[in-house]
């Protein structure tokens, strides 16, 4: 069984808005198409810890944290 995720952040300074987070978590990732980044969504740390773990590796610019 994974490890349950606390806490999902973006650093919005960091953040391009290629949306690589919400193709791997679409439940846990949203965009905000005034800003152009994409933002965690509520509940997010309910998706599924695997889904998590493999938006934050495939985020080009490291912009997501877990806890």
């Amino acid at each position: 069984m994974s490890e349950k995720i606390n806490k999902v952040k973006i650093n919005e300074e960091t953040c391009i808005g290629c949306g690589a987070c919400s193709m791997y978590a679409p439940e846990a990732f949203g965009f905000d198409m005034e800003k152009g980044k994409a933002f965690v969504k509520e509940g997010a740390e309910n998706t599924d810890p695997e889904k998590i773990k493999e938006s934050a590796s495939s985020c080009p610019v490291q912009a997501i944290s877990i806890e």
